[in-house]
């Protein structure tokens, strides 16, 4: 199943609408309305009585003639730091000995092509692709041997867009990670790839990894495979739910490749996933 999030037009107004996406000719269609997942709460009203949440008068429509929104609605968004090595090193850090984590207020998701602003109180502002996890059941203290796969919704294309110098200042990375507009996500949610596989029992499979690939104007700065995670994913979620509890919609970012850097009003960025399609966006001055 792959799924977008879109405005649309009805009755004289905008509402958020899902539907369901194929690949046509090459090119990703919005082709079927779909009900918004049970953690958008967009589809309930006062009281917690259910409203329709299916989109009037519905035409299949290709993606780029959509106003996409953010394909989730997370309570929280959960990244993992450090998580290739090559990427630890080219920013002079060690590689962890336990996944890094730190989180994203849901206030940073933006949609694609949507503009990432750039703050003043920054002086250099990094792009980091990478891979999200978005989490379709409530879990918690994952078994060493269960299966991850039925907590997993899909995937999706995610930029941790980091303040690298307030980053660096403050003992820890809520500020430089948690601008508005820091979390672009899309434009879809897919689980037709299996980066995770399963090592046991009569449904074994191996993982098939995806490549992530950032361009900055066009140009390839990045690209990494999930092969080369230090931290498998269900290694992460494991990890994770020794902690705290995931709920349905949470965003779960699982590490950049080597390759980041600093951007400047102006420049567009993409982020290209495998059967993901490509979330672009731009930057401004904020």
């Amino acid at each position: 199943m792959r799924y977008c999030k879109y405005l649309s037009a009805e009755n004289g107004t905008f509402l958020p609408r899902y539907a369901l996406v194929e690949k046509r000719n090459g090119i990703l269609w919005a082709t079927l309305p779909m009900q918004a997942p049970q953690e958008d709460l967009n589809t309930r009203i006062l009281g917690g009585v259910p409203i329709p949440t299916l989109a009037v008068d519905f035409e299949p429509t290709p993606l780029d003639d959509l106003h996409l929104l953010p394909p989730v609605t997370p309570s929280k968004i959960l990244c993992v730091g450090r998580n290739y090595r090559d990427h630890a090193a080219e920013l002079g850090n060690e590689v962890p000995a336990e996944p890094l984590l730190f989180l994203k207020p849901p206030s940073s998701l933006l949609g694609p092509k949507g503009t990432i602003r750039i703050p003043a109180l920054s002086n250099r502002v990094d792009y980091e692709g990478e891979l999200g996890i978005v989490i379709g059941r409530r879990c918690y203290r994952i078994g060493p041997d269960e299966d991850v796969r039925p907590y997993i919704r899909g995937y999706v294309c995610v930029n941790d867009v980091t303040a690298r110098d307030i980053q660096k200042s403050d003992s820890q990375w809520t500020r430089g990670k948690g601008f508005d507009t820091f979390c672009p996500v899309g434009p879809i949610v897919s689980d037709e790839i299996d980066p995770v596989g399963f090592p046991n029992g009569p449904d074994a499979k191996a993982p098939s990894p995806v490549t992530v690939t950032t361009r900055l104007n066009g140009v390839v700065k990045q690209q990494g495979s999930t092969r080369d995670l230090i931290f498998s994913i269900a290694d992460l979620l494991r990890y994770i739910t020794a902690t705290m509890t995931l709920e349905p919609g949470d965003l779960i970012p699982t590490g950049t490749p080597a390759g980041v850097g600093a951007v400047q009003p102006g420049d567009r960025i993409q982020v290209e996933i495998d059967s993901l399609g490509v979330l672009e966006n731009q930057f401004a001055a904020g």
